[in-house]
C-alpha cells in the first residue's frame, strides 16, 4: 500500500488517528484498534473500491471540502495507477475512451479543483448537434447552444490523470492499487463490553492478505460489483443484444467548422440495428460510437482500414437497404460507396452529415456489450453504490459518466451533511438522502434511453411515420428542445 503522494503505508497507519467528533468510543484507548496491532485491521471512515473516474472523483470531492477533508480515506484498485498518472498521447492521437460531459458535471469538477487540471488542448466543447432517423432522412432534430456548450468531449484517461493530480495536491489517502478484493464480510464482534463492536463494519480482505474495515464502504467497482453483492442488493435489467463499437477517427479538413470557430457539431443517426454517432474531438478528430448487432460489430472489426472507413461514411449517407448490402460484403466497400453515392446524388453538406472520414486510428477499434441495469437501492447499512455499480445505461444519450458523477456529487453532499450534524456516515438513515436524491432521477434517464432504443429499433412503416411526425413537431417546439438539452446535455432526440 502507498498513499496518493507516495508515502509508505507504515507512516500512515502508525500515526495517531484524529477521529471525527461524531465517533463515540468506549473508555478503551482507540490505539487498541489501530494498525499497529497486527491482529486487528485498519479502520477507515470511507473505503472506496474502484479507482475509476467515479471512485477518484468521490475521494477528491471529500478531500476538497473542509468538513470532510480530515476523514480517513482508502482506495482499493486492481490496476496500477502509475500508468494512469503517466498517461500521454501524441497530439495526433486520441484515446477511444472518451465521454461527453454536461455543463453541470464540469461545474462540479471545477468546484472540487479537478477541471483546471485537465489538459484543455485535448478537450472539445460542442455547440451544435443533429439527430435524424435512418429510415426517414427528413425526420431530424437539431440543437444549438453558444454558451454554455451543449456538452464537452474529453478522453477518460485525461480526466483520470487530472483526478490523480488533484488528489496528490490534497491530504494523503491510503492507496492499495494493483490490489484485488479477495472477500468482503462483516467485521469482528466486540470481545468484551469495553471494546468497540465492529460487527456492523464491512471488513475487506485484500489480495495481499491485509484486512481493512470501513465505516462506509463505497462500491465504485463496476457492473459486477463485489460491494453490491456483499450488501445483497439485487439489480434488474436486461442485455440489449447489441454491442457498442468505438474508434478514433480522422476527418477531412472542415471549412464549415472553421467558419464557426470552435463551435463544433456532432451527429447521430438512428439505424434499425442501433444508433451511430460521431462526436467532435479537437482539430479534425472525432470519436465514433456505433451501436449495432454483435455479428455486425465483429465483422466491422475485421474489415481492412479503407473498407471500415467506407462503412462508417456509408452509415451517414446511404439508405438502409444500401447500407445492409455493404454490410454483407467482405471487401470492395470503397468502390461500392463511391458508385452508390454518385447514383443517389449524396450532397456533402456538413450542416446535415459529418465530413468524410479519412482514416481510423490504428489500434483504436474496440467493442463492448450494451446493457440496462438498475440496482434496487443504492445504499444499505454502511454501503453506498455509485456509477456502474448502481446502474448501467445505453450509450445513445452519452449520459453514463454524467450519471455516475452526479451520484458522486449527491453522495458527497450526504456525507458532508452527516458530518456537520454529528451523525454516523455509515448509518442508512443518512445514506438514504443520497438514495432518495439519485435513484428516481437515474431511473428516469434509464427509462428514456431504453424507450428511445426500442422505438428506433422498429422498422414497421406506420410507426416510422408516427415517430417522424413526432420528431418534426419537437424540432419546432423551442421550449421542449430547451428542456431536453437541460435534462440530458447529450444526444437525446
Amino acid at each position: 500500500m502507498k498513499s496518493i503522494k507516495g508515502t509508505k503505508a507504515s507512516s500512515l497507519t502508525s500515526a495517531v488517528y484524529q477521529r471525527p467528533s461524531w465517533i463515540r468510543l468506549s473508555r478503551s484507548p482507540f490505539r487498541a484498534y489501530a494498525s499497529t496491532a497486527a491482529q486487528t485491521p485498519d479502520i477507515y471512515d470511507v473505503v472506496c473500491i474502484g479507482g475509476g473516474l467515479a471512485g477518484l472523483t468521490l475521494l477528491a470531492a471529500l478531500r476538497s471540502i473542509s468538513s470532510t477533508s480530515n476523514l480517513k480515506l482508502a482506495l482499493v484498485e486492481s490496476q496500477d495507477l502509475n500508468s494512469a498518472r503517466a498517461w500521454r498521447l501524441p497530439t495526433d492521437q486520441f484515446s477511444n475512451r472518451a465521454s461527453s460531459l454536461t455543463p453541470s458535471t464540469i461545474s462540479f469538477l471545477t468546484q472540487i479543483g479537478v477541471w483546471p487540471l485537465v489538459d484543455s488542448a485535448r478537450v472539445q466543447p460542442y455547440h451544435y448537434m443533429r439527430v435524424w432517423d435512418g429510415l426517414d432522412s427528413s425526420s431530424a432534430i437539431s440543437f444549438s447552444s453558444s454558451s454554455p456548450p451543449i456538452a464537452t468531449m474529453t478522453e477518460n484517461p485525461n480526466l483520470q490523470r487530472a483526478l490523480l493530480q488533484r488528489l496528490n495536491e490534497l491530504n494523503p489517502i491510503s492507496v492499495f492499487d494493483s490490489t484485488k478484493v479477495a472477500s468482503i464480510e462483516p467485521g469482528p464482534s466486540a470481545p468484551s463490553q469495553e471494546s468497540l463492536d465492529l460487527a456492523s463494519y464491512p471488513s475487506v480482505t485484500l489480495s495481499s492478505g491485509q484486512k481493512i474495515l470501513a465505516r462506509l464502504l463505497v462500491g465504485a467497482d463496476g457492473l459486477n460489483s463485489p460491494v453490491r453483492k456483499f450488501a445483497g442488493i439485487p439489480t434488474r435489467g436486461w442485455d440489449y443484444k447489441r454491442h457498442g463499437l468505438v474508434a478514433t477517427l480522422k476527418l477531412t479538413a472542415s471549412g464549415f467548422k472553421q467558419d464557426r470557430g470552435d463551435m463544433a457539431i456532432v451527429y447521430q443517426r438512428f439505424l434499425p440495428s442501433g444508433p451511430i454517432a460521431v462526436l467532435a474531438l479537437p482539430d479534425d478528430y472525432a470519436t465514433l460510437v456505433w451501436s449495432t448487432t454483435p455479428e455486425k460489430a465483429a465483422k466491422l472489426k475485421t474489415l481492412a482500414g479503407e473498407d471500415l472507413v467506407a462503412m462508417i461514411n456509408a452509415a451517414f449517407r446511404l439508405d438502409n437497404v444500401d447500407l445492409e448490402y455493404l454490410s454483407s460484403l467482405d471487401t470492395g466497400h470503397v468502390e461500392e460507396l463511391d458508385w452508390r453515392s454518385r447514383a443517389i446524388g449524396v450532397e456533402e453538406d456538413e450542416a446535415n452529415i459529418p465530413r468524410k472520414i479519412e482514416k481510423v486510428q490504428a489500434g483504436s477499434i474496440a467493442s463492448f456489450p450494451l446493457r440496462y441495469r438498475q440496482a434496487d437501492s443504492y445504499v444499505s447499512s454502511r454501503v453506498a453504490l455509485v456509477g456502474d455499480a448502481a446502474h448501467t445505461v445505453h450509450p445513445l444519450a452519452g449520459q453514463g459518466l454524467n450519471m455516475g458523477l452526479s451520484d458522486v456529487q449527491s453522495l458527497t453532499n450526504a456525507i458532508q451533511f452527516t458530518v456537520k450534524h454529528g451523525g454516523d456516515i455509515g448509518d442508512e438513515m443518512y445514506l438514504e438522502r443520497y438514495n432518495r436524491d439519485m435513484w428516481m432521477q437515474n431511473n428516469r434517464m434509464l427509462g428514456v434511453t431504453d424507450k428511445i432504443h426500442k422505438l428506433y429499433g422498429v422498422g414497421w412503416r406506420p410507426l416510422v411515420g408516427l415517430r417522424s411526425v413526432g420528431l418534426k413537431m419537437v424540432d419546432q417546439m423551442g421550449p421542449v428542445k430547451g428542456w431536453l438539452m437541460k435534462q440530458a446535455g447529450g444526444i437525446v432526440p
